[in-house]
């Protein structure tokens, strides 16, 4: 069995002690490419090192996170995520979006940082990576506002509602399903039996959100095998299946980008 992790944090310090054993451990368990979603500039040495480490296997990303966006520093922030876009390839621009979980103190500034990113993926032929915490209904507002047929990604962390999810999905975009799948009222079954196997990708968001039998302990990407036989037993398949379609969804979100990074 093969599989991808569409978002994965492997380049933070929960990882530094024992990354050759967790990229052992993920190779082992089926894992044929990791794609790195970046949060500030404070972390992009880290992530392109990483990146650099493992050639082919790891794809970077270039964003500003939400939670990230602060009056005082979001503009130099964004103009270091448009410098490193224009100077090399990335395979999307993210993790991008809007957070009102924990501070709704600057949601103008998360919405024009998000706007604004979304233009450059846009630009430079690049899919988005959507963090939409408790907030999206205002993500899927704004995709709408920005699609032209241009705008394709992912809504990283999918927890919605069957609706939202037919909305994404009529929108172009996919569903990254990872751990929340496997825990008691994660909410995912009635979307994954309603829309199947076709826009779903696969992700961990390690080192969060580790799945059932994991869960409250570091995530990391062997685990992901969890994720797959949940999604499978939801669906009425087998893991083969969702492994073979979501890593095909995945090479068709990050077909033009996939080449290109991770050398």
């Amino acid at each position: 069995m093969e599989w991808i992790d569409t978002h994965t944090h492997l380049y933070l310090e929960a990882f530094r002690s024992d990354i050759a054993e967790v990229m052992e451990r993920a190779r082992r368990a089926g894992a044929t490419a990791f794609y790195l979603p970046s949060i500030d500039r404070s972390v992009v040495p880290d992530m392109l090192a990483l990146e650099e480490a493992y050639p082919g296997f790891c794809h970077a990303m270039m964003g500003l996170h939400p939670c990230s966006v602060k009056p005082e520093t979001y503009l130099v922030e964004l103009a270091e995520v448009e410098r490193w876009l224009a100077e090399r390839p990335f395979a999307a621009v993210g993790e991008i979006g809007l957070d009102f979980h924990w501070d709704t103190t600057h949601v103008k500034e998360q919405f024009e940082a998000f706007r604004i990113q979304c233009e450059w993926a846009k630009h430079h032929r690049l899919p988005v990576s959507i963090h939409s915490r408790k907030s999206t209904d205002e993500c899927i507002s704004v995709v709408r506002e920005l699609q032209d047929g241009r705008l394709t990604g992912v809504f990283h962390c999918f927890t919605g509602t069957v609706e939202q999810a037919r909305q994404v999905v009529d929108l172009g975009l996919m569903l990254g399903i990872g751990g929340v799948v496997t825990y008691k009222n994660g909410g995912l079954e009635p979307v994954i039996r309603e829309l199947g196997l076709d826009p779903l990708v696969l992700e961990t968001d390690a080192p969060y959100l580790a799945p059932v039998p994991h869960r409250g302990k570091r995530n990391e990407p062997a685990h992901l095998v969890h994720v797959v036989e949940r999604i499978a037993s939801i669906a009425g398949t087998d893991p083969e299946t969702v492994a073979r379609a979501t890593t095909a969804n995945a090479r068709r979100l990050f077909s033009a980008t996939e080449e290109g990074t991770g050398s």
